[in-house]
Parts: C-alpha cells; sequence; structure tokens
C-alpha cells in the first residue's frame, strides 16, 4: 500500500501512455485536431476581447497623455503591442511556414485569410 501512495502520479502517467500508444493513430488525429480548433477559436475569441480593453486603455492613455498625467512612451508601447497582437496570426503563420490559405489561423490586420478584401 506505501508503494502505490508513493508512486501514484508515476503509475497514472505510465498508464495513460500506455493507453495513448495502444489507441493508435486515428484516435490522437481526431483529439489533435479537435484540440487546434479549440485552440485556434479560443485564439480569436481573447484577441477580441484584449482589442476591447486595449482599445478603451488607448483612449484613456491617450488622453491622459495630452494632458500630461502620463508619458507618451506608454501609449506608444499600448499601440504597439496591441497591433502586435493583431498580427500574432500572420507570425505564427509564418514561423510554421504555412500559407494563409490554408490555415485557420489569421491575423487582424486585414491581410489574406481574413475575409477582408482590404477594399470598401
Amino acid at each position: 500500500m506505501k508503494f502505490l501512495k508513493n508512486n501514484m502520479l508515476s503509475l497514472i502517467t505510465m498508464t495513460l501512455l500506455f493507453s495513448v500508444v495502444m489507441l493508435g493513430d486515428a484516435c490522437a488525429e481526431t483529439v489533435f485536431s479537435t484540440a487546434a480548433k479549440k485552440l485556434i477559436e479560443l485564439f480569436r475569441n481573447a484577441k477580441m476581447v484584449i482589442f476591447v480593453i486595449g482599445g478603451f486603455g488607448l483612449i484613456a492613455l491617450a488622453f491622459q497623455a495630452i494632458f500630461g498625467k502620463v508619458k507618451w512612451p506608454w501609449f506608444a508601447a499600448l499601440a504597439f503591442g496591441l497591433a502586435v497582437v493583431a498580427a500574432a496570426g500572420a507570425i505564427v503563420n509564418y514561423a510554421a511556414n504555412t500559407e494563409t490559405k490554408t490555415s485557420n489561423f489569421s491575423d487582424s490586420l486585414g491581410g489574406p485569410g481574413t475575409g477582408y478584401s482590404g477594399v470598401d
């Protein structure tokens, strides 16, 4: 009984690893494709929340910087940070060497794969 208490985490890890190996490629493919779809959806939703909160912060910092309450580099840092978040999809596609037409992970700057043609 003491052996089980001391090695419970190791036993669970080995059992899980054995189960994954025995299930085969078909199950792993569906699990990872589902996980990838959920992560892409989570990133898009998180980006929307970041843009809303960051937009209000950008407006607040702009007014405070105009009246001298905060420094302009803070405003610039927030604006640059929002631009990096907007381009994160393109950065990931570039790092993964995938084309935006085949990838669901797109940017928010109006580039290819965003659904925005750039023409109003």
